[in-house]
């Protein structure tokens, strides 16, 4: 009997799991890209997907096709993340990471008020891709076709990320501001130029997010996505800041982990889910401060 069986985990648990941890890794490699160029750590990224799942809500509520809803929430992400960066962020570019850090969190509560003073808490359906949810059997799994769709679209969207990191001119310079963004101005790199670049990137990442987590749970409130946000947060910190891919990794491994705990837990006993996961976090953090998948020992981001 394998050790998963044991505590009652199935091939069900695992699919689903495996999704959660797409969804996620999405969402860090975001919140890690951004990170790279500015070193600032984006409290506000969760809404930036809520404000992608209002979109879909009010496309679907005009009953408008699910094209123009899904290009409504790309251009409405995207827009609400450039405003973001050009409006706060970059007057306070010069500024220690403290004061970035509260900025974030300033702007995070800022837009959370508005979505409820606007769209009241009772919250609104986006109900137009309802139909993902409907699973598919195989053998004796039901898999959500949105667990299929989170999978290929992280899996792509990380392809066509590595693609531009590693084979555009733009993609070079994000790279080189990530090692040492002073000494890559210093050799020619536009930072507006790699900052909104990173930016922009990392709010088509959230409209991805926002259209996949609508048809996990299509009842879109304030706070929709806050939770996810913390939970990625903690997977990036626990994967290691200082490097794309291993932030990347964290949010996968976190969402799995996730995934693992919530199949394996019985149902009345689903609260205890978040002290499981974030004592896992500081364990983790404990033994491997940098970073779980960070190379050696490097030096920490402490904020």
């Amino acid at each position: 009997m394998s050790l998963l069986a044991v505590f009652g985990i199935g091939w069900q648990v695992l699919v689903d799991a495996v999704g959660l941890g797409a969804v996620y890794a999405l969402m860090a490699v975001g919140i890690g890209l951004v990170f790279g160029v500015l070193r600032l750590v984006n409290f506000a990224y969760g809404q930036l997907v809520m404000a992608g799942a209002y979109a879909l809500a009010f496309a679907s509520q005009w009953n408008w096709p699910l094209w123009a809803a899904v290009l409504f929430c790309v251009a409405v992400v995207v827009s609400l993340s450039l405003a973001m960066e050009r409006v706060v962020f970059r007057p306070l570019r010069s500024q220690s990471p403290a004061v970035m850090l509260v900025a974030t969190f300033a702007v995070a509560f800022l837009l959370q008020s508005i979505a409820l003073l606007a769209f009241g808490p009772l919250g609104k359906a986006a109900s137009s891709l309802g139909y993902l949810n409907r699973p598919l059997t195989i053998g004796s799994v039901d898999i959500r076709k949105i667990t299929i769709v989170a999978i290929v679209v992280a899996a792509l969207c990380l392809g066509l990320l590595m693609l531009l990191l590693g084979r555009t001119t733009v993609g070079l310079h994000m790279r080189a501001a990530a090692m040492d963004f002073r000494t890559a101005r210093l050799l020619g790199v536009r930072a507006d130029r790699v900052i909104g670049s990173a930016v922009l990137v990392s709010g088509l990442l959230a409209a991805a997010v926002s259209v996949i987590l609508t048809v996990q749970n299509p009842l879109v409130t304030p706070d929709f996505a806050l939770r996810d946000t913390i939970v990625v947060l903690a997977g990036v910190v626990v994967g290691g800041m200082n490097r794309l891919l291993s932030a990347t990794l964290g949010g996968f491994a976190i969402g799995f982990v996730s995934g693992l705990l919530g199949g394996a837990l019985p149902t009345d006993q689903s609260q205890y889910l978040p002290s499981f996961l974030f004592g896992l976090v500081i364990l983790v953090l404990l033994v491997r401060p940098a970073g779980l998948f960070a190379r050696g020992r490097g030096p920490v981001e402490r904020v």
